[in-house]
């Protein structure tokens, strides 16, 4: 079993409910020709480097998935013959590659992915001071910190002393 990138750019000018069949019709021809989907990225809608069927922007997804030739042969099929689809590209990223080995990398990174637990609901008033006076100093100090001071300008009409001690002649003299 091979190991394949597909890229697809569909018409942006179709509305959303139309765009997900086209990527519902590659799940199932992955599943149906005894393939493995490994990710799907959408990467949505963006600016093309040139026109396409006179469309300058593009909606770009991008399947990750393991099968046999014969699968590969059926999306591009597929993309040959539906318009939604402007532009497709599939490149072999292994050619020999162990699906269970594949699998286990998948479920570590959604284990990694995983949402974080919602924050607990928000205390009352009384706790919450509470809970600002509980925290470390330091971040008090950050959440709390003065805007540094701003350095008063000198006026206009009274030269600085290091204009009156230097000349240009000088400078150019110590360099």
């Amino acid at each position: 079993m091979r190991r394949y990138e597909t890229f697809v750019i569909i018409d942006p000018d179709i509305p959303q409910e139309q765009c997900e069949p086209v990527l519902e019709r590659v799940r199932e021809l992955i599943t149906q020709q005894d393939g493995f989907l490994v990710f799907e990225d959408v990467w949505g809608e963006r600016k093309m480097a040139y026109a396409i069927k006179k469309r300058e922007r593009g909606y770009y997804v991008r399947f990750d998935y393991c099968g046999l030739a014969p699968l590969v042969n059926e999306i591009e099929r597929f993309f040959r013959i539906d318009d939604r689809a402007l532009k497709y590209m599939t490149v072999v990223l292994d050619k020999d590659v162990d699906l269970e080995k594949v699998k286990e990398e998948k479920a570590a990174a959604e284990s990694q992915r995983e949402p974080e637990p919602a924050p607990p609901e928000t205390p009352p008033e009384t706790e919450s001071a509470e809970l600002v006076q509980e925290q470390p100093a330091e971040k008090q100090e950050e959440t709390a910190a003065p805007e540094p001071p701003v350095a008063e300008e000198a006026p206009a009409s009274e030269p600085t002393e290091s204009a009156e001690n230097t000349t240009p002649v000088e400078k150019k003299e110590e360099a």
